[in-house]
C-alpha cells in the first residue's frame, strides 16, 4: 500500500466537552457483524491482520475517533485487542440500549441494563473510561428521552468518571432536538438524500453541542447521479454545515478509506479553509 503523503485530517471541538475529534471517524460494524446490515453488497469481515492494518491506516490519516456498539457483533471485543497499547491515541464512542443476537435486535433502556452495558463495554474494550456513550435508539426517540431511565443513568455514570460525554444516536427530528437539550453530543443521519434532521444540526450549532453524522454516504447507496464523484459530493454537502464535528464512515476497504479522507480534506478546504 502506498505511503500516505497528504495532510492529516483536522481536529474539531466536540461541542463544549473539551475533546478534539477528527473530521472523519471510523465506524466498526463491519469488524464484528455481517448479518442484518443494510449495505448494498455483501462483505467479508476482515481478519485481525486486515483490521489492524485498517486501523493503522486510519490513524495515519489523523483519525482519532472509533465508533462501535454492543449491537455490532464482536466489534467491541476485537477493538479491545486491536487497540491494546494505543488507547491514548483514540477516542472511543460506544452505545447502549440495543442488543443484537440471533439475527434480531432487541432494546432495553432501563437503568439496570444501561449500567450493565457500559460496564461490559469497558471490560470488552479494556479501558477505564469511554469517551462517548450514545443511546442506540429504536426510533421512539422522544419517549426514550422523556420516560426511560437511560439518559439519567448515563449522567450518573458520567459523574462517576466512567464516561466523558453522553448523547443519543436518534432517528427523528423531534427526538434529536430533545436529546440535544440533555446531552453533550448527538448522532444524526445527514446526507444528500436524507436532509430531514438538519434542524437538529442548526440547534446544535447555536448551542455548542457536538454532532456526529451517520450514513453520510447513505450506507453506500449514494449513486453517481449525485455528481461525477458521489463521495466528494456527499462530503461537500455534509461539511458545508458548520455544526458537523465528524462524519462516521464504516469502510473496511483501505482504498475507500484513502478516498474518503481525501474527499473530506477537499470538502473542508471549500467550506471553510480555516478548518484544514
Amino acid at each position: 500500500m502506498p505511503e500516505i503523503t497528504l495532510s492529516p485530517l483536522p481536529l474539531n471541538p466536540l461541542g463544549d466537552t473539551g475533546m478534539q475529534v477528527s473530521a472523519l471517524g471510523l465506524g466498526t460494524v463491519k469488524l464484528g457483524r455481517d448479518k442484518g446490515v443494510k449495505y448494498p453488497g455483501s462483505f467479508t469481515i476482515p481478519d485481525d491482520r486486515q483490521a489492524a492494518d485498517l486501523i493503522a491506516r486510519a490513524r495515519a490519516w489523523g483519525i482519532n475517533l472509533i465508533d462501535t456498539a454492543p449491537a455490532y457483533g464482536n466489534s467491541e471485543e476485537r477493538l479491545g485487542k486491536l487497540l491494546r497499547g494505543q488507547r491514548d491515541q483514540w477516542l472511543i464512542c460506544s452505545k447502549v440500549g440495543e442488543e443484537f443476537a440471533g439475527g434480531q435486535s432487541s432494546f432495553d433502556f432501563s437503568a439496570h441494563h444501561t449500567r450493565m452495558s457500559v460496564e461490559r463495554s469497558l471490560r470488552r474494550l479494556h479501558t477505564e473510561v469511554l469517551d462517548m456513550v450514545l443511546v442506540h435508539s429504536n426510533g421512539d426517540d422522544e419517549r426514550i428521552v422523556r420516560e426511560e431511565e437511560v439518559l439519567d443513568t448515563l449522567r450518573k455514570l458520567k459523574r462517576e468518571g466512567l464516561i466523558r460525554a453522553i448523547g443519543m444516536s436518534g432517528k427523528t427530528v423531534a427526538g434529536g432536538l430533545l436529546a440535544a437539550q440533555y446531552s453533550d453530543v448527538v448522532m444524526v443521519t445527514y446526507n444528500l438524500r436524507e436532509r430531514g434532521e438538519e434542524a437538529v444540526l442548526d440547534y446544535c450549532c447555536k448551542n455548542n453541542k457536538g454532532v456526529l453524522v451517520k450514513k453520510a454516504l447513505a450506507s453506500g447507496h449514494i449513486a453517481g447521479e449525485e455528481g461525477g464523484d458521489p463521495v466528494q459530493a456527499s462530503m461537500d454537502f455534509v461539511f458545508a454545515h458548520p455544526a458537523v464535528t465528524s462524519a462516521i464512515v464504516g469502510t473496511i476497504n483501505p482504498v475507500h478509506l484513502d478516498h474518503n479522507c481525501s474527499c473530506v480534506l477537499r470538502a473542508l478546504s471549500r467550506s471553510n479553509p480555516t478548518r484544514t
